[in-house]
């Protein structure tokens, strides 16, 4: 193992050429000998450098449209000869080998091509064979060569050749080694990916595999013990809260990643709506309205659990504004999302320096295909992105009254919050906002019982004469087993149901409901996928 190389030939054969021009005068100014490839070497005798045609060394011309150009033993021998072993030295002189001590290169835009939407030969085209058989053979030999795959590293790679007079040290060497293993294994998902996914349609193919890059340490994860960090997927990725802009405030942490998703996800189900503001505590909404103005919406998600609201996080589907930031700045509050914001909102948010602002920019679909992950002792479960979404043609009333207009409107509002809320969800909606929400509790009854609490709370600190929950819809995210669960939101008020149905006691819940005089309304999509639909 050699501690210090130095460069005196280098191989340079990339797709990206940003920075080539100028690594190319630097390897120069060091006396190194320059061979490349097609553009690449176009690219550098157009900056004025002399460059050797890899044809020069196999001598074997490029052929089959470039697909054969750098698998040649001439390469490939001068890549991973160790310069230690007599063995291999007494071969590169019977063969007439060159050691090469520098390689540059980066790989064919597969990523890039796919999502263009380019058509079948052009992602094969795309796969790149032997940039990365010389990026693994570089980095395999390490001891005696240099990798280089990302233009972002040229600064590193001149520095070190500068500080050293043209040499390279190993523990460089081993840096970027990693790093070209780490970037060949990323390709390699991707193409496994393409070829699974959207090229033989497998939901779920015989193997994943998955690469992740970009980490930033997070100050800590769930609980202060513990450590975390946020990864970005390589290749192509849908716009989300890991992509936003943090504008201000302190660095986030794991829960406050993970309530921003569930903000961001959420309100972009309004996407397409009227100005809606969500807030979030816990990764459940406690509070979502849409109005006129931003301004409106978030005073009335504020009053459906105000106390709940203090430390959460907001979420918007429209620009903010500097009255509605004012009126947001007026409890505590750990992060406000929205697509933009304008000066006189950032002027305001400023003020408070832990607070942080993400800018998003245009807000993700919720439509949009995708798999989620999840962690569990010895594997992954995996499954598709809940995309659902219900209109009023996927519903069926089963009770004797019909809901009105407005009722229809408020079960359908209900139900799309309930999806990002942690079963059980229990909502009460009213009016385009939410009146009481009930979470994650082991029945469905309590679920319930809590929402109509929080909404008779939080009539009396308002003043009101009575709570929302009166005259509201309700929807509750899986079928309810009893009656009891039912006659509890007929207590709070309710006037209308939404819900998917498919209890062995739906009859007795659908006879409690015309008894109480209710509208119900069953979610006909996932009744037809379970195979629930009643003759």
């Amino acid at each position: 193992m050699t501690e210090n190389i130095k460069i005196k030939r280098a191989l340079l054969s990339v797709s990206d050429k940003s920075g080539l021009a100028e690594l190319g005068q630097e390897l120069a100014r060091h006396g190194v000998e320059l061979i490349s490839t097609g553009g690449t070497a176009k690219a550098l005798r157009d900056a004025g450098l002399e460059v050797a045609d890899i044809s020069e060394v196999t001598e074997f011309p490029e052929m089959m449209d470039g697909r054969v150009k750098t698998l040649h033993p001439k390469v490939h021998g001068g890549l991973l000869a160790r310069r230690d072993d007599a063995g291999h030295v007494a071969s590169m002189e019977e063969h007439d080998i060159a050691g090469i001590d520098l390689v540059v290169v980066n790989l064919y835009p597969f990523a890039q091509t796919v999502a263009k939407g380019a058509d079948r030969p052009e992602v094969i085209e795309n796969i790149d064979i032997g940039g990365p058989s010389m990026v693994r053979s570089a980095a395999k030999n390490h001891d005696f060569v240099t990798i280089i795959t990302d233009p972002s590293d040229y600064a590193a790679l001149v520095s070190e050749l500068n500080d050293s007079d043209g040499v390279t040290s190993l523990d460089f060497r081993k840096n970027m080694a990693a790093k070209a293993f780490a970037a060949t294994a990323s390709y390699d998902s991707m193409i496994a990916q393409w070829f699974g996914f959207s090229d033989q349609g497998k939901m779920f193919p015989d193997t994943l595999p998955l690469t992740m890059s970009q980490p930033v340490e997070l100050r800590y994860g769930e609980n202060p013990h513990q450590s975390a960090a946020l990864y970005l997927p390589n290749g192509p990725s849908a716009n989300g809260i890991a992509q936003a802009e943090q504008i201000q405030g302190k660095a986030l942490s794991y829960n406050n990643y993970n309530d921003a998703d569930a903000a961001l996800e959420l309100v972009s189900e309004f996407r397409d709506g009227p100005p809606t503001v969500v807030i979030v505590k816990h990764a459940n909404p406690c509070g979502v309205a849409s109005g006129e103005t931003i301004l409106e919406a978030y005073k009335e998600a504020l009053a459906c659990d105000s106390v709940s609201a203090f430390g959460g996080i907001i979420a918007v589907n429209r620009p903010l504004d500097g009255a509605s930031a004012e009126a947001m700045t007026g409890i505590f509050t750990e992060v406000v999302c929205a697509p933009s914001a304008d000066d006189d909102a950032k002027a305001i948010f400023a003020k408070k320096k832990n607070l942080r602002l993400l800018l998003t920019g245009e807000l993700p679909d919720p439509a949009r295909g995708g798999m989620g992950f999840k962690s569990i002792a010895g594997g992954f479960l995996l499954q598709s992105r809940d995309n659902g979404q219900i209109a009023q043609d996927d519903l069926k009333c089963v009770t004797k009254r019909q809901p009105s207009e407005q009722e229809m409107a408020d079960c359908l509002f209900a139900w799309t919050v309930a999806k990002h809320v942690k079963s059980n969800a229990i909502v009460y909606a009213k009016g385009g906002a939410t009146a009481g929400v009930g979470a994650g509790q082991m029945n469905r009854l309590e679920s319930a019982r809590i929402a109509a609490w929080k909404a008779k709370d939080a009539a009396e600190k308002a003043g009101w004469d009575e709570a929302r929950t009166i005259g509201s819809a309700v929807a509750s995210d899986a079928f309810f087993p009893f009656a009891d669960g039912l006659m509890a939101a007929v207590e709070a008020g309710a006037t209308a149901v939404i819900q998917p149905g498919g209890s062995i006691r739906d009859d007795e819940v659908i006879a409690a409901a015309d008894d109480a005089g209710l509208a119900m309304l069953e979610t006909l999509l996932r009744r037809e996928l379970m195979g629930w639909i009643r003759a």
